[in-house]
């Protein structure tokens, strides 16, 4: 695979973040009182909520890619009589985030932390999220405790979540805990997150929940250069993610018992849709009986076959449409996320997503029978429309991103001829196909059949326009 050398790639992110208003730093005020709260608030005596509870007794791990040091979970498992016991610790920014905080009204304006190839535009100061309210090993920290205990087919039981100290033992990366389980050098928990992960995983496959092993492009630095590859992962990512849906739909229930909160929503897919797509996979040469659902099909696809790439890149049609929902009081009549096949809510990363922080208060609040804090009975309301904006500007910065180095890329190759995948047919006379061979996915004129193999020519890529334009080779 190429690499683009990393000058003028730096002068192009730089400029598409300018573009797109994302924040390079924080402001003088907003630094000072990140720094003044982690001085004045100690990991035993956090600003917000009851005294915690010391749990530093338990040997958390946290799982991250290894370049992060915002990390907001740390998860420990054991086993019951009747089934596991999973032990879930949330970061707990509120420890030191105050009403009427600098750092809060700044969390609230960027909504989301904001990745780009070259970094990170974090939601918080790093004082804070890579530093005093961080998972970091060997460190006390406040967290959001989640007891979530299972029984042996891995449905959950009981709950309880609390205030809570504690300390990560070591900080994992996903391909480093999964070579420790490939070659039988791994931990309890890790034995017991893969155990309860597959648990889980066939439970959302028996309520119809969606999981789709869709490619996507990534920007990854090497060395002193920038290259674009497929998205790849490791079987402990999703046994990890299992864990984040079981603490969401937890939460999920408690709010809804509580008659408030924020959820996160996906409402089904337009009439039609389904039957389109499960047309398109025959048309493709791929099985698909009568009595097998979308989600059982799509859920064994496989990326890498150039037919199953095809149909994944329509399927993903069926998933359009996440949106958040506050309510108070009355329960939404779409309550639901369609793919999970639950109630749902995001209360996981609140280093990383500002609703976090709020959700997580709420369910403290309901849980205990205590009042909901008002800072975060206020805020509620206005988390779906600040969500919302931060999730297209998130998508606008990684588009752009990736177009940007897909030009770069290929600026030196024009007339090349590369072999390629059509996937869809998309607007009228068009067809987006990928080019394994460079990590490149682009459109190109001509109504083509989904799946077929075929041979492109780039014609021009303007790394100023962030295009690039291709022809067919007969």
């Amino acid at each position: 695979m190429r690499s683009t050398p990393s000058a003028p790639l730096l002068e192009g992110f730089a400029a598409i973040r300018e573009e797109l208003g994302i924040p390079v730093d924080f402001d003088p005020e907003v630094l000072k009182a990140a720094e003044l709260a982690v001085e004045g608030v100690s990991a035993a005596r956090p600003r917000a909520g009851a005294d915690p509870v010391d749990r530093t007794e338990i040997e958390f791990v946290t799982i991250d890619p290894p370049e992060s040091m915002d990390l907001d979970q740390a998860v420990h498992i054991e086993t019951r009589e009747d089934g596991y016991r999973v032990h879930y610790a949330i970061s707990d920014p509120a420890a030191f985030i105050g009403d009427g905080d600098p750092v809060n009204a700044e969390s609230l304006r960027r909504g989301l932390t904001l990745y780009s190839p070259d970094g990170r535009t974090p939601l918080h100061p790093a004082v804070l999220s890579e530093g005093a309210a961080s998972l970091l090993p060997g460190q006390d920290r406040p967290s959001i405790l989640w007891t979530l205990d299972l029984d042996a087919t891995g449905e959950l039981r009981a709950v309880d979540l609390r205030r809570a100290i504690v300390r990560s033992r070591e900080k994992l990366s996903y391909r480093g805990a999964a070579a420790m389980l490939d070659t039988g050098e791994a931990s309890r928990t890790l034995l017991l997150l893969r155990e309860v992960g597959l648990l889980r995983a066939e439970l959302e496959r028996k309520r119809g929940g969606v999981s789709l092993n869709l490619p996507g492009q990534e920007v990854i630095h090497d060395g002193d250069c920038y290259r674009l590859v497929w998205e790849t992962k490791v079987d402990i990512e999703d046994w990890n993610a299992q864990i984040s849906l079981l603490t969401g739909m937890a939460a999920a229930s408690i709010m809804v018992e509580g008659g408030i909160g924020l959820l996160r929503i996906l409402p089904g897919p337009e009439p039609g849709v389904l039957g389109e797509i499960r047309h398109a996979a025959l048309a493709l040469g791929i099985d698909w009986p009568e009595d097998m659902d979308y989600a059982e099909r799509v859920r064994t696809l496989e990326p890498n076959i150039p037919s199953h790439a095809s149909l994944l890149s329509q399927a993903v049609r069926a998933l359009r449409g996440a949106d958040y929902v506050f309510f108070d009081g009355e329960i939404p009549e779409h309550s639901t996320h369609w793919a999970i096949a639950a109630r749902y809510a995001h209360v996981t990363a609140p280093l990383r997503r500002v609703g976090d922080r709020f959700t997580n208060e709420v369910c403290l609040a309901l849980h205990s029978g205590t009042e909901i804090p008002a800072w975060a009975l206020e805020g509620l309301p206005r988390l779906p429309d600040i969500l919302r904006d931060a999730r297209r500007r998130e998508g606008s910065l990684e588009r752009a991103m990736v177009d940007f180095v897909e030009s770069m890329i290929l600026a030196d190759r024009v007339g090349e001829v590369f072999e390629a995948t059509v996937t869809k047919a998309v607007g009228r006379g068009r067809s987006r196909i990928q080019i394994p061979r460079v990590a490149v996915s682009a459109d190109i004129e001509g109504r083509l059949e989904p799946g077929a193999r075929i041979k492109v020519r780039l014609v021009a890529a303007d790394p100023a326009r962030r295009t690039i334009s291709l022809e067919l080779v007969d």
